[in-house]
């Protein structure tokens, strides 16, 4: 029998929805023969349509196999999503509380303050419950790999054992503590037994979702009209996805962007890539502001190992220098990025050694040698046994290399601003362009 079926069958005896708790005869569950996802046998899904008092209606079903003895508990909201989300706040002070009967959806977060603990939202199926289930379920989740850790790490495993010991404590209310339940849906439900009369020791506050929370149920395009248009201020502080192909494979994937503030520069945007199909990674770095109007040269003194944790952005019309090793890596090489200095030296170096014509049957032994050397005397310098000078030399102004000692002046950096020449100004397209005035000198060649 289908799961529509089945309902429809138990919706014919009666009223859909009956109220929790109801006799059993009034209340039987619709029964479906379903697949079980242990041993691969048939097993038994019990679905029951009822009604919380003073909440709405659910949806239960438990599953059980006979022939591996599995078996699987979980609700569901029947009703839609509601205006606001909703967070109960409980102080629970005798044991009496532990019995209240919880509602708990999928989207809904748990937290109990007083152990820093928390159950994220999306981690577990819906269930309905008491507060002392939803602790026993907590604890039986913690308890499941314990045996793992215990050989594999027992500092961990004695640390988790601390915490699953305070967890029982919790159940016997020694002291109060305080059970807080989130959910951005509005559809989960901790039981006032006191109703319809107040209860003092629960707390239950209607809010407004966030667009995180309403982009989190899939909610985002429904409410975006509903919303301000994003800040700039917003924008720094969310990463944007959008759609592209993996220039590897070409399948799909996403790209993530991401706008940052680097001290005492300007902002950037920070762009990744990441195939889930062929495992492509690639990041890019592309300014935020204007071409300066200056172009700027940077020269680092390597003297310390710690120099190559200073950060770095080299925007794609950045060369890199280093004289000692009679190096020059052209403008456009390695495209943007932000790292440190010890990320960006591998990257050259990884660079040069998948250089094609230094490997198979294009190499010969000379350029073989040539190379590595070179890259035995770079490994020396990322590895802080040899001193050198790190150039970087950029016509538009946009790269940067940390100053340690900021505000105050670096002994070991030097920044120069210079004159671009018309050979520059070319590449960067810059003689061509016309800011000022072009409205009048288009109407003149009309």
């Amino acid at each position: 029998m289908s799961a529509l079926g089945a309902v429809e069958e138990a919706a014919a005896a009666g009223p859909l929805f009956r109220p929790l708790g109801a006799e059993d005869g009034e209340q039987q569950p619709a029964e479906i023969e379903s697949l079980c996802m242990n041993c691969y046998r048939n097993g038994v899904t019990r679905l029951l349509l009822t009604r919380v008092p003073f909440f709405k209606e659910i949806i239960v079903s438990s599953f059980a196999c006979e022939s591996c003895s599995w078996s699987n508990t979980e609700i569901q909201a029947a009703g839609r999503i509601q205006e606001q989300g909703v967070r109960y706040t409980l102080a629970v002070a005798a044991r009496q509380d532990m019995n209240r009967e919880v509602v708990k959806t999928d989207c809904a977060t748990i937290r109990i303050p007083e152990l820093d603990f928390e159950i994220p939202a999306f981690t577990q199926k819906g269930v309905l419950t008491t507060i002392e289930g939803i602790i026993d379920r907590a604890v039986a989740g913690l308890e499941q790999d314990q045996p793992v850790r215990r050989a594999t790490d027992e500092e961990v495993a004695r640390k988790i054992d601390e915490f699953i010991g305070k967890l029982k404590q919790l159940k016997e209310v020694h002291s109060s503590f305080t059970f807080i339940i989130d959910d951005p849906s509005g559809n989960s439900f901790v039981e006032n037994p006191h109703a319809p009369q107040k209860d003092e020791a629960l707390v239950v506050v209607h809010y407004k979702r966030t667009p995180q929370q309403a982009a989190m149920l899939g909610l985002g395009a429904e409410e975006t009209n509903e919303m301000p248009a994003d800040s700039v201020e917003d924008l720094r502080n969310e990463v944007l996805q959008f759609n592209t192909n993996c220039p590897e494979c070409n399948a799909p994937a996403n790209t993530n962007m991401k706008l940052v503030q680097i001290p005492h520069f300007k902002e950037v945007v920070i762009m990744a890539t990441n195939c889930d199909s062929c495992g492509h990674r690639t990041n890019e770095v592309k300014s935020g502001g204007a071409i300066e109007p200056q172009g700027t040269r940077i020269t680092l003194r390597i003297t310390d190992p710690s120099d190559m944790t200073r950060d770095v952005l080299k925007s794609e019309t950045c060369s890199v220098e280093i004289p000692e090793l009679d190096f020059e890596l052209g403008m456009g090489a390695l495209g943007g990025k932000f790292t440190t200095l010890e990320g960006l030296l591998k990257d050259i170096k990884e660079l040069v050694e998948r250089n094609p014509f230094s490997l198979g049957d294009s190499s010969t032994p000379s350029k073989m040698e040539k190379l590595q050397e070179f890259s035995r005397k770079l490994l020396d310098i990322i590895e802080g046994k040899t001193k050198a000078h790190f150039v970087m030399d950029d016509p538009a102004g946009n790269s940067y290399l940390q100053n340690v000692y900021a505000p105050e002046d670096d002994p070991e950096l030097q920044v120069e601003r210079y004159e671009r020449t018309f050979e520059q100004n070319e590449e960067l397209g810059l003689n061509d362009m016309k800011t000022e005035g072009y409205e009048a000198a288009a109407v003149s060649e009309r």
